[in-house]
C-alpha cells in the first residue's frame, strides 16, 4: 500500500494532539537535556580558549611581603634585570595599583572592597619568561620563591592546571546529568509512541486486514517522534544561543581581560547547535522507530 502524504500528516497530527501531555513532557525533557549537553560543550570550549590564550604568554607573578624593606625590593628588581636568560620582561605593581586592580576585579562585591586597604595588599612583579615552557616557568618560580621579602610566587600554569581540573569535573557532572535526561527523553518518546499505538490498536488491526504494510503503519508514528525531537532540539538551540549571548555580554560589561578569554565564538556555538539539532532529531526518530516496531502487533 503506497503512502499518502495527507494520510501521514493527518495521522501524525492526530497522535500528537491525542497524547499532548506526554508530547509536551517529551519535548521539554529533550530541551533540558540538550541545553545541558550544549552547556557542557560551551564550558569545555571556553576553557580551551582561555588555555590557548594564556599558554601564548605564560606569566610569573612574584608577590612581595606587604611591608617589604626597600633594599629587599631593590635586590629582587636588580636580580630580574640581570637575569637575561630566564626573564624576557617584567613589570612592578605597587600597592596602590594592586588596590585598583582589586577594586576592578571585585566591583560587584562592594563589601569586600570596603574591607581592604592598599596597605594590606602585596606589591608584586609580573614577569614574562623567555621560554614559556611549563618546565622553564617552574624553574624560574623556584629560583625566586625563597628570596628575602618574597611572600609567594605563582604562575599561569598553576591557574591553568587548577582551572582545567575544576571545569573538567563540572563539565563531566553536567554531561552526566544531560545523559540521564537524554535517556529520560528517549524513554518518554518511546512511551508516547507505545501509548499512541495501543490507543489505535483496533485501527491497526483493520489496516493490516485490508493490506497495509508495516512501514505504512509505522511512518506516522516515526514522524511523530521525529517532530518531538526536532522541536525540542530547536528550542534547546535557541536557549543555548541566548545563554551564550548573555554570558558574553556579562564578560564584556565586567571589562576584565582575564575573563574575556572564556568567551565562545559564534562559529563554535553554531557547530555545537548543529550537533544538538542532529542529536535531538536522531533520538526522536530512532526511539519512535523502535517503539513502532516492537508494538506493531498490539
Amino acid at each position: 500500500m503506497a503512502l499518502n502524504v495527507n494520510y501521514v500528516i493527518r495521522e501524525t497530527g492526530s497522535n500528537l494532539v491525542r497524547n499532548v501531555g506526554l508530547t509536551v513532557a517529551s519535548i521539554l525533557t529533550v530541551v533540558v537535556s540538550l541545553v545541558l549537553v550544549g552547556t557542557s560543550f560551551l564550558i569545555r570550549q571556553g576553557v580551551e580558549n582561555a588555555t590557548v590564550k594564556w599558554e601564548g604568554g605564560i606569566e610569573l607573578i612574584i608577590f612581595m611581603e606587604p611591608k617589604i624593606r626597600p633594599e629587599q625590593l631593590q635586590a629582587i628588581e636588580a636580580s630580574l634585570e640581570a637575569d637575561n636568560s630566564g626573564v624576557k620582561d617584567f613589570e612592578y605593581v605597587d600597592q596602590d595599583r594592586a588596590y585598583m586592580e582589586f577594586k576592578q576585579l571585585f566591583k560587584d562585591a562592594p563589601e569586600m572592597v570596603e574591607s581592604v586597604t592598599p596597605s594590606i595588599l602585596p606589591p608584586s612583579f609580573k614577569v614574562v619568561p623567555n621560554d614559556p615552557d611549563a618546565g622553564s616557568v617552574t624553574a624560574l618560580r623556584e629560583q625566586y620563591r625563597n628570596d628575602a621579602g618574597v611572600k609567594d610566587v605563582v604562575s599561569a600554569d598553576d591557574t591553568i592546571r587548577t582551572m582545567k581540573g575544576m571545569t573538567g569535573f563540572i563539565s563531566a557532572l553536567v554531561f552526566f546529568a544531560a545523559a540521564v535526561l537524554a535517556m529520560t527523553s528517549a524513554v518518554l518518546i518511546f512511551n508516547t509512541i507505545r501509548m499512541a499505538m495501543f490507543a489505535r490498536r483496533r485501527e491497526i488491526e483493520v489496516m493490516k486486514l485490508v493490506g497495509a504494510t508495516n512501514w505504512f503503519i509505522r511512518v506516522p508514528f516515526m514522524i511523530e517522534g521525529f517532530i518531538q525531537g526536532l522541536v525540542g532540539s530547536l528550542l534547546a538551540v535557541a536557549s543555548l544561543q541566548v545563554l551564550n549571548r548573555i554570558f558574553t555580554e556579562r564578560l564584556n560589561q565586567r571589562g576584565i581581560e582575564l575573563l574575556s578569554s572564556f568567551a565562545v565564538a559564534n562559529g563554535d556555538v553554531t557547530t555545537i547547535s548543529i550537533a544538538l539539532l542532529i542529536g535531538g532529531t536522531v533520538i526522536g526518530m530512532v526511539f519512535s522507530a523502535v517503539a513502532a516496531s516492537l508494538y506493531l502487533d498490539v
